[in-house]
């Protein structure tokens, strides 16, 4: 798909009804849409825009069961919480359905059924975790263990939060039943499989070259490097089949004429992305419209806005889901972002490290933009970024309140102290730039076109996903209106030339009114303020970016010479001191120790700079790894540094699986005099960080570093 289309179905990832939404939430998977889908509708497309809370899975269960309650109540009380918080931050979507309605299981049993009858499934039998104590198998998110990618102490099942990383239960190091506590044992169980590998060819072409069945697909035709780049370590390292039910009581039933369906649940990663159809339905039940358009013809086109920790269901397994049903679009593009971290560190729900939405909704009713604003100037399209509440203080302060609101501010005043609130009527023949029987624009003209010049670039940015910089543009117009006044001096020049101040009022007059417009994808609330000052009518979202660019492109204004606007009134306050210390303080009371606070193993004694570098510390990487017979804490490495293999016996045994290390990076002590361990010669030591749990992780050189490089 090369040319973009006239309608568009756009979905924000569903949130777990666990738990209330932060600012990570926000700038993940949510501004981003809205503002993309607020600018649709202001270019005149046909949008839907589908959200709803995702209400099964095991996260669910875990929730109830730690609260001691049910899964309904526990999804009843979140539901009502981020749908209620999406409506006073002004995320507008067309419908916040929810995953326990009755039309989303009978959707999610049709999808079900149909892959079924398809020969989409097959059926294997085998060895899945379970809990002896608590009497049931368990699911991907009722085991926790050891990340054998990045050793977090805390991964789940089927994921690890620390670094990303898709799991199995089986690789996870000492697992642990989040029912019992208890060490789990493997037992036989019969389930559904997506067998992925089947589909690795076209879903290559597909990720890579932006091409389905042939034709072109993608829009825009380049996605983000690091959503290709996920999907591609994953089709490199060859698909795996992927169990698409659960031995679970919650969630949606696998439908009952299947045999063998007994007892058995959808896996949340089958059903959870059929919520957005099955909200579609809903959507369009209630609007009278056809829901299939939006997701099967030709001319539509499907986005999906999510977390980087997403990226694979919603672009390898989804897309397999439908087109194995048949007959659906796949998305276009699917621009995830990155993660938002908080002052410094990882947010952890857990540990309320964060800064919940609905929290912040009741400390500042009146900034709701301000936190869009920060969360659209922060947002986290290619890398992480990070939330600080004096980044905020300092967004608010100098950008909101210095540069947009005084440059609004300024004009509205001047307008009503020199023209009583009527927009200037001015002679047309003035001109700075160029006389006007040279045939050249005005001066005001060329204002104008300067104008349409930048919401075009603002215009492109959009449309790429590049919300970051769109932003920019606006600020940018911004800025140019303040230097509009302060480089004519409108307050000076009123008394000596007052044909020229009215040229000047009237240009910055068509500077605000595009900016009403501008702003509508990432402050809407204050759009409709400023329409209300300008007294014009409301922004619709009914194709008035596309009225605007096409009166600039004709010379035509904005806003009337002879219209009459209100008193003028801030429309942004300053944050002070005393605010952001109270959500500093709030933030650390709420949550334990930063990790770099936390008490350490007391530092050894003093070491001479002699003893120091008497150690030759060389990069190298691990090659081969094996259990040492009879020794149960011990592992045989071989170690590449690059200008020779070593062999080095490591007591790690107890903290990682041999085959989960094979390449990983490490640091060896090389002049570490040789010894026999276990009858094997030791050459060298691995260096290794513990932390105050006693949990191990290796230490690495920088990436890029060659082997057998000095470390000093």
């Amino acid at each position: 798909m090369i040319n973009p289309p006239n309608r568009y179905l756009v979905t924000s990832a569903l949130p777990y009804a666990n738990g209330p939404l932060h600012i990570g939430h926000l700038a993940g998977a949510y501004l981003p849409a809205d503002a993309f889908v607020r600018f649709l509708r202001l270019s005149g497309k046909d949008v839907a825009y589908i959200g709803g809370s995702d209400e099964h899975g095991a996260a669910i269960k875990i929730k109830a069961l730690k609260e001691g309650t049910t899964p309904q109540k526990i999804v009843d009380k979140y539901h009502s919480l981020i749908k209620e918080t999406f409506k006073e931050i002004g995320i507008s979507f067309d419908i916040y359905h929810r995953t326990t309605e009755p039309i989303h299981h009978e959707t999610s049993q049709d999808f079900f059924l149909t892959l079924y009858k398809n020969g989409a499934f097959t059926e294997l039998e085998s060895e899945q975790y379970y809990d002896e104590d608590a009497g049931q198998f368990l699911a991907d998110r009722f085991i926790v263990g050891t990340c054998p990618r990045c050793n977090h102490p805390e991964a789940y099942g089927d994921q690890c939060e620390n670094c990303g990383s898709t799991l199995s239960p089986t690789e996870l190091i000492d697992p642990k039943s989040t029912i019992s506590g208890s060490t789990p044992v493997l037992r036989k169980t019969k389930h559904w499989y997506l067998p992925l590998e089947q589909h690795e060819s076209w879903l290559r072409t597909y990720i890579t070259e932006g091409k389905l069945d042939g034709k072109e697909h993608h829009y825009p035709e380049e996605w983000k490097k690091h959503v290709v780049g996920q999907c591609k370590s994953w089709l490199d390292a060859g698909l795996q089949p992927r169990s698409i039910t659960r031995d679970l009581d919650w969630g949606v039933d696998v439908p009952q004429e299947i045999e063998g369906s007994k007892g058995k649940k959808l896996y949340v990663w089958m059903d959870a992305p059929i919520g957005y159809v099955s909200a579609t339905k809903e959507w369009a039940k209630q609007h009278n419209k056809d829901w299939e358009l939006y997701w099967k013809d030709e001319e539509s086109a499907l986005i999906h806005f999510i977390g980087k920790d997403n990226i694979v269901f919603h672009c390898l397994i989804f897309p397999v889901i439908l087109k194995s049903y048949g007959g659906f679009n796949l998305p276009v593009n699917v621009p995830a972002n990155q993660f938002v971290n908080l002052e410094g560190q990882k947010v952890s729900t857990s540990k309320g490290w964060a800064v919940w939405i609905h929290e912040y909704l009741k400390d500042f009713p009146s900034k709701k933009d301000e936190l869009r604003y920060y969360g659209f100037k922060i947002m986290p399209e290619l890398k992480d970024s990070d939330f600080t509440w004096k980044g905020f203080q300092e967004a608010v302060n100098n950008e909101l309140v210095n540069n947009l609101g005084n440059f609004i501010h300024r004009v509205l005043v001047l307008t009503n102290k020199y023209y009583n609130g009527v927009v200037p009527v001015f002679d047309e023949s003035i001109s700075i730039n160029a006389p006007q029987e040279s045939g050249l624009p005005t001066w005001h003209d060329s204002e104008l076109l300067d104008l349409f010049d930048r919401l075009h670039e603002f215009r492109s940015h959009i449309k790429a996903f590049d919300f970051r910089s769109a932003l920019k543009i606006v600020m940018e117009i911004s800025t140019a209106g303040n230097q509009l006044l302060q480089y004519n001096e409108p307050w000076k020049q009123e008394k000596t030339d007052p044909d020229l101040v009215k040229v000047v009022m009237n240009l910055g007059l068509q500077y605000v009114t595009a900016l009403s417009v501008a702003i509508r994808p990432f402050m809407p609330f204050t759009s409709d303020r400023l329409r209300d000052l300008l007294a014009l009518p409301p922004v619709q979202e009914k194709g008035e970016f596309v009225d605007l660019m096409d009166a600039l492109s004709e010379g035509k204004h904005l806003i009337s010479g002879g219209h009459k606007i209100k008193k003028a009134q801030h429309l942004f306050t300053k944050v002070s001191d005393e605010e952001i210390q109270q959500q500093i303080d709030k933030l650390m009371q709420s949550s334990p120790e930063p990790e770099e606070v936390k008490e350490k193993a007391p530092v050894k004694e003093a070491a001479s700079f002699d003893d120091f570098s008497k150690l030759d510390l060389r990069t190298g990487t691990i090659t081969a790894a094996e259990k040492v017979e009879k020794a149960d804490k011990l592992l045989k490495l071989t170690v590449d540094l690059g200008f020779e293999q070593r062999t080095v016996v490591s007591g790690i045994a107890g903290s990682f699986d041999p085959k989960s290390i094979i390449g990983q990076n490490i640091v060896l002590v090389a002049n570490l005099q040789p010894r026999k361990i276990r009858g094997i010669l030791s050459q060298g030591m691995i260096l290794m960080a513990e932390n105050k749990e006693g949990k191990l992780g290796f230490v690495g050189a920088p990436e890029g570093w060659t082997k057998g490089d000095i470390v000093r």
